[in-house]
């Protein structure tokens, strides 16, 4: 019998298993009447919560020294903000028995979402690519989807893959009071609070990561009271695997591709191909509440949450590929300092 390999709880990415315990608590046990709207208050106040933290953590002088490496960053935010979305466009164009309306308009919302800051540094380091312009990158990323990601969401989901979605003069004050503001207010704040926020990051990480597990067992919850699974027939779920996994490629590629013409050095390589494929769920959720209508929010939530398992899964098993591939050009300091020395004479 073999065993189990070593190390290997250590890789698991045990936010993402309480995700899918949370999706599964949902569905097995979902919150509906008052409980459902006392929650779904919760979340927006949690939302508010999370980006004020988000603008207090965000150092603005990190992504606005990114702009002096644009050969660097430009390709990055051009695949995000722009390639990105006409990609999202073109999966909407596909024939309604592929994906159907609302997995479709959750793929063309996933397209408009910032880079995720976590997990592209994360993996920079990994791959030992430039964590300082991962920083920067993911950064200055963030800063623009606060603002781009919603104004994206309302002119492109207006259009619709089913008919469009409708945006009433309410959801555009609610984009304003529960992100932007609070968001502002953490930038102004920062000057304070950003030491202390720097010495809690345990706690700041729990208030994150709880907000958004709150927001997907909300959304779920709806989704369930709406039928939600009834409405995914399995070979649907297949394609929208295949869909996402299509987007992740093609993003990897693009970065990949893009970076060697502009010759960049390969430190700066690892970091486009990571900084410019991810998504962030800690984002995207957030948003997604404000824009998008509580009853299909599950459904319509559904393509990022399943991108963000496979950005995870793909690209920690390219950055741990990466070191031993790209970098066999000098030995390994331990092996030189394992090789026996001449002795003189």
């Amino acid at each position: 019998m073999s065993s189990w390999p070593r190390g290997a709880v250590r890789r698991i990415d045990w936010y993402l298993v309480a995700l899918f315990a949370v999706i599964g608590c949902a569905t097995l046990l979902p919150a509906s009447g008052a409980t459902a709207d006392g929650l779904a208050l919760t979340a927006r106040v949690m939302v508010g919560l999370l980006f004020f933290l988000y603008g207090a953590r965000l150092s603005p002088r990190a992504a606005y020294d990114g702009l002096r490496h644009w050969r660097l960053h430009l390709p990055i935010l051009a695949l995000t903000f722009l390639v990105f979305p006409l990609a999202g466009m073109a999966v909407g164009l596909l024939p309604h028995s592929v994906l159907g309306g609302d997995l479709a308009t959750g793929i063309l919302f996933l397209s408009v979402l910032p880079s995720t800051v976590q997990s592209s540094v994360a993996l920079t380091s990994m791959a030992r690519g430039n964590v300082a312009a991962a920083i920067c990158s993911a950064s200055f990323s963030t800063l623009l989807g606060v603002v781009l990601t919603p104004l994206l969401a309302v002119l492109l989901l207006q259009q619709g893959t089913s008919g469009g979605l409708t945006f009433a003069p309410s959801q555009a004050r609610d984009v304003v009071l529960q992100l932007l503001a609070p968001f502002l207010v953490g930038q102004v704040a920062r000057r304070w609070i950003a030491g202390w926020i720097q010495r809690h990051r345990l706690l700041t990480t729990l208030c994150d990561r709880g907000c958004i597990l709150l927001v997907v067992y909300s959304a779920f919850s709806q989704g369930m009271t709406a039928g939600i699974w009834q409405r995914i027939p399995p070979a649907r779920l297949i394609t929208l695997a295949l869909v996402c996994l299509l987007l992740l490629g093609v993003a990897l590629a693009l970065t990949y591709g893009t970076t060697r013409l502009l010759r960049l050095p390969r430190e700066d390589r690892v970091t486009a191909v990571f900084a410019g494929s991810t998504k962030s769920l800690a984002g995207g959720l957030p948003i997604a509440t404000v824009l998008l209508p509580e009853s299909e929010l599950g459904l319509l939530v559904l393509p990022l949450m399943l991108y963000h398992t496979l950005q995870l899964v793909l690209c920690t098993w390219l950055a741990r590929r990466w070191p031993s591939a790209d970098v066999p050009d000098t030995p390994a300091p331990s092996l030189v300092a394992a090789a026996p020395r001449e002795r003189p004479g």
